[in-house]
């Protein structure tokens, strides 16, 4: 069994991790083998695969603190308290780096190309319970923003995911014979404003209605999304025909996954506001 990471050893692996998601977050090409093969000869006779590991493990602790993370390095949570204090250090160490997650939260996205290939755009949702939250603990945070549920409020990018699906339900409900049901989408959010619920009306392929919530991310699958009390009250209501349609790896190598029900009962979920009244 190996053992556990250094400070040191820990130190260096943050570094090579942030010097590549600037590099992604800016759209420049990396090679994450090369990186890895350059970090064994100056860790602790680690391994390939426990270094990406340790990517994976500093995935899962910016997601924590809201901030983006490479796409490639799938979150995992089961990581030593040392690296996520050594993670907070290093961010408040290079307040640089908040304006590169600015930039990457509030870029506008450009709108949807045309013509758009749907054949292979679906995608299965992330498996439940795989990539838990760990227990909540006070930790002095690097800053007050958190930049994944920022980007989420971009409206160029909502709007963006918004009009792929449209485009979507209408490609599906025509090549199934429905060209008629497809003419009755409605773009709900754009048309009346936020506060339905859901973002846009469709139709199943009988007719019934079929409210869909959109929620759109330029990061990876596994990053977590945020719904308002509002549109929980819906799903709830309309648990049997609420569909979420989760984008991400927006816009290059894009891709969605679909769930049904009520938040409640599709995803993990945990309260993050609350009203205090008398």
């Amino acid at each position: 069994m190996s053992a556990d990471w250094s400070i040191i050893e820990i130190t260096l692996i943050i570094r090579d991790y942030f010097e590549m998601l600037v590099e992604e977050l800016s759209n420049k090409p990396f090679n994450k083998a090369d990186h890895r093969r350059i970090l064994i000869h100056q860790l602790n006779h680690r391994s390939e695969g426990s270094i990406e590991f340790k990517h994976q493990n500093i995935s899962a602790v910016l997601i924590n603190l809201g901030k983006p993370y490479i796409k490639g390095y799938l979150p995992r949570h089961n990581y030593q308290k040392s690296l996520e204090k050594e993670i907070v250090q290093y961010l408040k160490s290079n307040p640089w780096l908040e304006v590169e997650f600015e930039k990457f939260a509030l870029e506008k996205v450009i709108h949807m190309p045309a013509p758009f290939d749907f054949s292979n755009i679906l995608d299965s949702p992330p498996v439940p319970g795989k990539f838990k939250e760990p227990t909540p603990q006070y930790i002095k945070k690097p800053s007050k923003v958190n930049w994944i549920q920022r980007e989420q409020e971009n409206q160029s990018l909502g709007l963006y995911g918004e009009q792929i699906i449209i485009e979507y339900e209408k490609w599906d409900l025509i090549r199934s014979g429905k060209e008629k049901l497809a003419e009755k989408i409605l773009w709900i959010s754009k048309e009346e404003g936020d506060g339905a619920g859901f973002d846009i009306l469709s139709r199943n392929p009988d007719g019934t209605d079929k409210y869909i919530e959109v929620k759109t991310t330029k990061l990876g699958k596994e990053t977590p999304f945020y719904f308002t009390n509002n549109e929980l009250d819906f799903s709830k209501k309309k648990a049997e025909n609420y569909h979420l349609y989760r984008l991400f790896n927006v816009p290059n190598n894009l891709k969605f996954y679909t769930k049904t029900g009520s938040f409640l009962n599709m995803c993990n979920h945990m309260p993050v506001l609350f009203k205090g009244y008398f």
